[in-house]
């Protein structure tokens, strides 16, 4: 199903120091760049609660679904679900999630798939390769699981990015009722761990040969990591995560660090109670962004294309809360406006990519989710 919508955005823009709290280090205040405007066209409306996706060199996009499926989208069609998929925990924030594709795929054909595993008493973060042939999903390789196993089905991280040494890191979120597991050396909750291309442990990770850690550690302090992308101009890994109640962040990661929680965050408990009196801690990194009120950002990706020129070099971060693409506009390494995109669309988002033409894709989320292709409006002669 095809729509086309031309957009004029109506942008809400937000000047950097009125985002930062008081204690972050203070950023020059900047006029926002202006917002281009787009024509939205609707892919497909026919997914069950997408959650990621990976574009094909055949040109179809590999998707995703939350309740345990994979579908290619060819341009034109949704395909029935691929056949011979893991068997995930479909349950709350549990199904299938991040998807991404070897850097050499080309010639090894493998897709990289997370997902929470387990049963109800007893689960975690999985992470499984295969190849896609024939409709089916074959020559399946588990490659790691995330310990120890959690009797809650929430907060599982789940996002996958590879670095320029094929190396791959994944988010494993902190299980909402193991927060102090964060700060948990031996734990890999609340981590980002980072693999070999087959699932093995390099032996250059930060704490690979460190007593009472566990090898796998890449950063450890995170809450519920859900956006994560190398950015290849600047060489840096950044990432976002949900807080509490605020307190959701931007940082960019570095191998060894503590980004904090939950000992220090921006965010109090849902109940209003405070988590912890502190926001800054001997050690401990601050965020790049801190979103208080929290916005849920759910992806996050480094535009580097140039189809819309006015985004190079800066991030963009889904929300589901926000029901927005919050545009983090960036001098160097440091955020210095923000801009609100696409609310008028009234869609929880569930992620945002970058087509190899430099075009946004948006996945929508829920039972009725939808595939969007944001393009720049073209003026008439």
């Amino acid at each position: 199903m095809f729509r086309s919508i031309n957009h004029c955005c109506k942008a809400s823009t937000f000047l950097i120091l009125g985002l930062f709290c008081l204690a972050l280090p203070s950023v020059a205040e900047q006029p926002a760049k202006p917002t281009p405007t787009f024509d939205i066209t609707t892919l497909t409306d026919q997914l069950q609660s997408p959650w990621s996706l990976a574009f094909l060199p055949s040109g179809d996009i590999l998707i995703a679904e939350k309740v345990g499926a994979l579908r290619l989208f060819d341009g034109k069609t949704l395909s029935a679900p691929i056949a011979g998929v893991p068997q995930a925990l479909v349950r709350s924030q549990g199904g299938f999630q991040d998807l991404v594709l070897h850097p050499d795929y080309e010639k090894n054909g493998w897709v990289y798939l997370s997902f929470a595993w387990g049963e109800r008493s007893a689960n975690g973060t999985r992470l499984v390769r295969g190849r896609i042939k024939q409709g089916a999903f074959v020559d399946q390789e588990v490659l790691f699981t995330a310990e120890p196993l959690k009797n809650t089905p929430v907060h599982y991280g789940a996002r996958l990015a590879f670095l320029p040494d094929n190396t791959l890191v994944m988010a494993v979120g902190d299980g909402f009722d193991f927060r102090e597991s964060a700060q948990k050396t031996d734990s890999l909750l609340g981590k980002f761990v980072r693999l070999n291309d087959d699932g093995s442990i390099p032996k250059d990770n930060p704490f690979f040969t460190k007593k009472d850690y566990h090898p796998a550690i890449y950063s450890l302090g995170h809450r519920n990591p859900q956006g994560v992308a190398y950015d290849p101009v600047r060489q840096q890994l950044f990432a976002n995560e949900h807080g509490p109640q605020g307190g959701d962040e931007i940082n960019i990661l570095a191998p060894g660090k503590n980004y904090g929680w939950p000992i220090i965050t921006y965010g109090r408990d849902y109940s209003g109670a405070s988590i912890t009196p502190f926001t800054e801690y001997e050690g401990m990194e601050q965020p790049l962004v801190n979103w208080t009120p929290s916005i849920a950002p759910s992806s996050l990706v480094v535009y580097n294309a140039d189809l819309f020129p006015a985004f190079k070099g800066d991030l963009l971060s889904s929300a589901l809360k926000a029901k927005e693409v919050r545009w983090v506009q960036m001098q160097g390494e440091k955020p210095v406006a923000e801009v609100s995109l696409f609310g008028e669309l009234n869609a929880r988002i569930r992620a945002v990519y970058v087509g190899s033409e430099g075009a946004l894709y948006l996945l929508t989320d829920g039972d009725k989710g939808s595939l969007l292709k944001v393009t720049p409006t073209v003026k008439a002669p």
